[in-house]
């Protein structure tokens, strides 16, 4: 009797290399992309509709200091500081940051703090000083272009703790200001003084914004607060404290805080200076027996 005929077949063999599947989808993606497929390239909404907010209040403070009307101009500029410090927090909080964020608040910082408060400046004071004046006012935009490619550049490098230079908002606020204290004490009969009047004072921080931006200078960043900790209860009371003098007289009490944490980075750099002076000195050396 013959034998059963036997069916030829190839085991399936378990070492046997099999593609991986992030090969394949890379395949795919590039295959898609050959076809001509669009890729989506999404952006978050949230945090950048708080980077948004900031430049159409930039926006707004340049197009209200062409209308003359610079008291709502820095009004505005102080709104945008805000929101500029609310889009990154609610990128971390949310967990929606990006690269794409990152550069569009580079960008609409460099309007709201850099071109706006010159541009108010300029209109309200410097426009008389003809060729000092604009000058200065490309200086401080100057310095703010500086001081955001820097702080870029710089990400991961320096010490969180500290600013590298003045930040553009806190320059801008110093300018600003001052345009909104001189303009709400003119209203209220304390001074007379006009805009062209005090074009030297808007000089001099206009010039010392600017330059102070692009220096070593540290100043504190507020980084390092942990906001999640418990704090004492008269903290609470401190608080409050706090926004009833702001509210009192906000041109006075903000300009006044913008000016001391503008000097504050020299004060901290004239400390380390003698500090560190003093450390490179050290105990003096004894002569030698003879």
């Amino acid at each position: 009797m013959d034998e059963p005929r036997r069916s030829r077949f190839r085991p399936f063999r378990s070492g046997r290399a099999q593609r991986p599947a992030a090969l394949t989808a890379g395949a795919d993606d590039a295959a898609g992309a050959q076809a001509g497929r669009p890729r989506s390239r999404g952006v978050y909404l949230l945090p950048n509709a708080f980077t948004t907010a900031n430049l159409f209040a930039g926006f707004y403070a340049i197009v209200q200091a062409m209308n003359g009307r610079f008291e709502v101009a820095a009004v505005a500029i102080f709104v945008a500081m805000v929101l500029d410090s609310l889009d990154g927090r609610v990128a971390r909080l949310t967990g929606t940051q990006s690269v794409f964020g990152e550069q569009y608040d580079s960008m609409s910082d460099m309007v709201s703090f850099g071109a706006a408060p010159a541009l108010v400046i300029y209109e309200w004071s410097l426009r008389g000083m003809g060729k000092l004046g604009w000058l200065a006012a490309f200086v401080y935009v100057a310095g703010a272009a500086l001081r955001l490619a820097r702080f870029n550049a710089n990400i991961g490098v320096v010490d969180k703790r500290y600013f590298q230079g003045l930040p553009s908002p806190a320059a801008a606020a110093l300018v600003a200001g001052l345009v909104w204290i001189a303009t709400d004490l003119r209203e209220t009969r304390w001074i007379d003084a006009t805009g062209a009047d005090l074009r030297w004072l808007a000089w001099a921080i206009t010039v010392y914004a600017g330059v102070t931006m692009i220096s070593n200078a540290p100043f504190y960043s507020f980084k390092d607060l942990n906001l999640k900790k418990s704090v004492p209860y008269m903290v609470v009371p401190l608080i409050v404290l706090a926004f009833v003098l702001v509210s009192s007289d906000p041109p006075s009490v903000l300009f006044s805080l913008m000016l001391v944490y503008g000097l504050s980075g020299w004060v901290v750099a004239l400390w380390r200076w003698k500090n560190g002076a003093r450390a490179g000195a050290g105990p003096a050396r004894e002569p030698p027996p003879d």
